[in-house]
């Protein structure tokens, strides 16, 4: 007899190719997402300079100033306009310095960017190793994931948490954003699957970690704002963590906090010593937070032994 579809399905190999798909997809989602986000909200901005009433209410500005920000506004609204048209599927992906547009095998994950040396086939321009780093890893985790839950539901459910972990983490690297896009549905997931029993959290525990991991770097912001008079961190890792607590549970919190702070303040203290990277300068704690999750799914029982020597 052969074996049941769902063992196919959820094999470690298939997930592994599987994630190299989505992995280069992630890649456009990296790139894409922040600026669609940007779009939308300088078409806000642009709306609200345009309003007066708004502007007089909280400007309270004179009738000449709000038509000076009016014709702002209506200037910024026409800029935003005549940007070429995005999405995350349209338009195809070109190398962004001649514009060559990459034919399908020139797509294929992995594959691709070797065949082509890394370099675009045009114009000879390097592209960018993180583009098949973003692949591999998340083909990698894939796998990670099958391998750990078996053929479950639960490999599934952390192949989507891992793919919005990937996609988080590298977007705020480049931008320092944390986009509701990713950090919400990672809140849903996990309370989902817990309430589903997809997952070895029970649905309590998972509310709790949605919440406490919140709570948790709010607190620590809020007085951190108290003492030092500036914000020190955002609302989108407070976001990512409780979708983190409730993805693994309110016991796993503190191995990521644990994991996620030790790590970045080494790193944090590297890059202000050896690179010269400015203090009031902020340095993104996604990545951080991420890394943080993927340890505590994979090992969190023998760091949890770890840190309470059992």
């Amino acid at each position: 007899m052969g074996l049941p579809p769902t063992e196919i399905l959820l094999s470690p190999w298939l997930l592994a190719v599987l994630g190299l798909v989505v992995g280069s997809f992630l890649n456009v989602v990296i790139h894409r997402l922040p600026q669609l986000l940007e779009r939308e909200w300088l078409a806000d901005a642009a709306g609200y300079l345009q309003d007066s009433a708004t502007m007089t209410r909280v400007l309270g500005a004179p009738l000449a100033r709000t038509d000076e920000l009016a014709r702002q506004g209506a200037a910024l609204a026409a800029e935003v306009d005549a940007l070429p048209a995005m999405s995350l599927s349209r338009p195809r992906s070109r190398c962004p310095q001649c514009g060559h547009q990459l034919a399908w095998h020139e797509n294929i994950p992995l594959l691709g960017w070797l065949r082509l040396g890394g370099k675009c086939s045009s114009c000879g321009t390097r592209i960018s190793a993180r583009y098949p780093i973003v692949e591999v890893l998340t083909g990698a985790l894939f796998a990670a994931a099958a391998w750990q839950a078996g053929p479950t539901a639960a490999a599934a459910v952390y192949c989507v948490a891992l793919a919005l972990l990937i996609a988080a983490a590298f977007i705020d690297l480049d931008t320092t954003l944390l986009p509701d896009n990713l950090t919400l549905p990672l809140i849903g997931l996990g309370l989902a699957a817990a309430w589903q029993r997809w997952i070895p959290v029970s649905l309590a525990d998972a509310a709790l970690g949605a919440f406490f991991g919140y709570f948790a770097l709010w607190f620590v912001a809020a007085v951190y704002k108290l003492v030092r008079g500036v914000q020190g961190m955002a609302e989108g890792d407070f976001k990512l963590l409780a979708g983190l607590g409730a993805l693994l549970g309110w016991q796993a919190l503190p191995t990521i906090i644990l994991l996620s702070s030790a790590v970045g303040a080494v790193v944090g203290i590297f890059m202000i010593v050896a690179r010269g990277h400015g203090r009031n300068v902020p340095i993104p704690f996604g990545p951080y937070l991420a890394g943080g999750g993927v340890a505590a799914l994979f090992f969190g029982a023998q760091l949890n032994g770890l840190w309470s020597g059992v």
